[in-house]
């Protein structure tokens, strides 16, 4: 399942020349994140029973096209690496502009901390299938974590 939604952009979103501050595109990607584990059940709300949350290590961004203000955008997200326990993750987001042309990929490389030992843990099996589910890049690989070879 390819994961995707369309925004409006907002007058906040840009910056004096006109076109979409380069941080809006990292908070477009994280929106989109939210909305995927929330309607795939797990919710801010379900997070926090859980005492577990996202951290980022890492985020790129490529830009490739302008989008100008006003324009809807599509961004879509797909599973480039994940642990075998899915503790560590690796996302890639694709933001299209109101043509449909790719203006930016962002790169996002996480893992699930438990909030209360603020120990990296694997998350609810629940979240298996939601992990197979999702489409993955052509260039997928398996993230191995410190103690494996």
């Amino acid at each position: 399942m390819t994961f995707e939604k369309i925004f409006t952009t907002k007058w906040a979103d840009f910056d004096p020349n006109r076109h979409m501050r380069h941080t809006a595109y990292n908070d477009y990607a994280a929106e989109l994140r939210v909305r995927f584990f929330s309607e795939h059940g797990f919710s801010i709300e379900e997070f926090a029973k859980l005492n577990i949350g996202p951290i980022l290590f890492k985020e790129e961004i490529l830009f490739f096209k302008e989008i100008k203000i006003g324009e809807d955008i599509k961004v879509n997200m797909t599973l480039e690496g994940a642990s075998k326990n899915l503790e560590r993750w690796r996302f890639t987001h694709h933001i299209f502009n109101q043509k449909g042309e790719l203006a930016a990929e962002v790169k996002v490389y996480g893992a699930w901390i438990d909030l209360i030992k603020r120990k990296l843990i694997a998350p609810p099996k629940t979240f298996v299938n939601l992990f197979n589910d999702l489409s993955k890049t052509a260039d997928f690989k398996e993230i191995p974590l410190n103690n494996e070879k």
